[in-house]
């Protein structure tokens, strides 16, 4: 049965049907146009760049080819609509989205309600346990972060299916990248957590004194017992928010 396709939340997604040029368009059209208000005052112009309109002409072709795309488009942006520009206090930075049935849904390391965890995310939980004692269950939904100010943002939004990788290099990294440089311009005292060697080089433009920056190997398997577990992160973040008169972040899934 189809699954419902709504832009929030952890809602379990189901695969797009084959779409016809004028149906491919009219979903990456509305997808593109979709970003936030509160993001669009200072994104709009990135829209616009010939980047971006290669890469909604690359998303346009591969649907009307039949080709699967995670996250569904009506969650394209969901990051930023949940979490407001001036609601941002942590940032964490991905690479690109699960490329699994049913686990991308437009937040980075985030499964909907009803997926398994994967085993990056579990390595986080397992981190997040072992600093504040907090017990998770099988759910594997981020939304609450994002709802309290954790910007969850993948560097490449989207990727076909069993194709990780796959949308690298098509426009989307300039998009990030200047979302990167627009919070660290235009906020103070913001948090990056930033796992693995690809997300520090990615997130190079920001200022280290006017904001913390965590840096540890990626919570991956293959490289989380490396120094992932055991890096205080997620305790380092809260206490640089109270030191600022800032509410810390409930890391415990609701």
């Amino acid at each position: 049965m189809k699954q419902t396709e709504l832009g929030l939340g952890c809602e379990l997604q189901s695969d797009e049907a084959l779409l016809d040029k004028n149906a491919a368009e009219e979903v990456v059209t509305n997808a593109m146009k979709s970003l936030p208000s509160s993001w669009q005052t200072h994104l709009g112009e990135e829209l616009e760049k010939d980047t971006m309109h290669e890469l909604r002409a690359f998303l346009v072709n591969e649907k009307q080819a039949g080709k699967i795309i995670y996250p569904p488009m009506p969650q394209l942006f969901n990051a930023f609509d949940l979490t407001p520009f001036d609601r941002v206090k942590v940032v964490i930075l991905g690479q690109d989205p699960y490329h699994g049935l049913g686990q991308a849904h437009g937040l980075c390391f985030s499964v909907p309600k009803g997926v398994r965890p994967p085993p990056s995310l579990k390595n986080i939980f397992k981190e997040i346990n072992a600093e504040l004692g907090v017990e998770f269950a099988a759910n594997g939904c981020l939304t609450s972060w994002a709802e309290q100010g954790v910007l969850l943002l993948n560097s490449v939004l989207t990727v076909e299916k069993s194709n990780a990788g796959s949308h690298q290099g098509k426009g989307w990294e300039s998009f990030t990248d200047r979302v990167i440089e627009i919070l660290n311009e235009q906020h103070e005292g913001l948090v990056f957590l930033l796992w693995g060697k690809y997300a520090q080089d990615k997130a190079s433009v920001i200022d280290r004194a006017r904001h913390q920056v965590l840096t540890s190997p990626h919570p991956s398997p293959f490289s989380a017992h490396r120094g992932f577990l055991g890096n205080g992160h997620f305790v380092k973040a809260n206490e640089y928010l109270q030191a600022q008169g800032r509410a810390p972040i409930d890391w415990c899934l609701h």
